[in-house]
């Protein structure tokens, strides 16, 4: 029988997200723990699991606790024999991205863009730059529940087109480091079409689910309406009053909900170094 791990969650100051202190992923968690992260996850959205010294090998395996990984289409940054593992990082070697750079620059919600979007995502740290990096996550349950019934009321039967490729080319334009899709790699990302309010399958509360990134247009609407409408909720969505901003410290393991967030990432200064691992759990279809 795995033995009990003595660790502690402390909710944040903020809208969202809690950290984990006292747990270490690289050891066996029994089930009754288990239940508590899983528990904790649900309640606040964004879990910081402090200073997890821990293996790509073992960064998966926790993963997987929660369900089967996403093999992210841009293959060329996954992680050397760890396929489920896409690096995040703005670091070249000789004269060659070892990862995806520009990653999150727009807020988005991970893989909306597929019939089955990201339950979760968990990036691990590896090296940090000395100032920047930092990643913000805003409370899309709050979003919803803070707009007016009537607001409410119009957007609750629609539907939204979600693209990988929405944004694609312009980020090519600016970072052309950035690979140029395969055909093959397309035809994987497809556009799918989710629910402008989506329901968490295991609490059962509301979420805004649209985004700048990748929600291209509200379908049957005319482009103009469609344009007004998604520009009115991208404002409202990432409202400050709904946002954590997680500075990173060493080894941070940080994993979050996508079906109740949307994140962005804040930027690095080009000369300084940043790269993390991040895996990504698998989802249901959105309703």
């Amino acid at each position: 029988m795995t033995a009990p791990q003595h660790f502690e969650v402390r909710p944040f100051n903020a809208p969202v997200g809690a950290e984990i202190v006292g747990l270490d992923i690289s050891q066996p968690i029994n089930d009754e723990d288990f239940a508590r992260i899983h528990r904790a996850h649900l309640d606040h959205h964004v879990l910081v699991f402090r200073n997890q010294q821990i293996t790509p090998a073992e960064h998966i395996e926790f993963s997987r606790r929660f369900g089967p990984l996403e093999i992210h289409v841009l293959h060329q940054f996954h992680l050397k024999n760890h396929p489920e593992i896409l690096i995040v990082s703005n670091i070249k070697e000789n004269g060659e991205p070892i990862g995806l750079g520009d990653a999150g620059v727009y807020w988005h919600s991970d893989i909306s863009y597929k019939p089955k979007p990201s339950l979760g995502s968990l990036l691990h740290a590896q090296e940090l730059p000395s100032e920047g990096g930092d990643t913000l996550f805003a409370d899309q349950h709050l979003a919803w529940e803070s707009l007016s019934p009537e607001l409410q009321q119009r957007i609750l039967p629609l539907k939204a087109e979600h693209s990988y490729l929405a944004k694609y080319e312009d980020l090519r334009a600016k970072n052309p480091w950035r690979p140029k899709l395969s055909q093959a790699q397309i035809d994987q990302v497809a556009p799918a079409v989710q629910p402008v309010v989506r329901t968490h399958p295991e609490t059962g509360r509301k979420a805004l689910f649209v985004s700048e990134h990748f929600t291209t247009r509200i379908v049957g609407l005319p482009q103009q309406e469609s344009d007004a409408l998604l520009a009115e909720l991208f404002a409202h969505s990432v409202k400050p009053e709904f946002v954590y901003r997680h500075q990173w410290a060493p080894h941070d393991l940080v994993f979050w909900d996508n079906r109740s967030l949307m994140h962005l990432a804040a930027g690095t200064p080009d000369h300084l170094r940043r790269c993390l691992n991040r895996t990504t759990i698998v989802g249901d279809t959105p309703f």
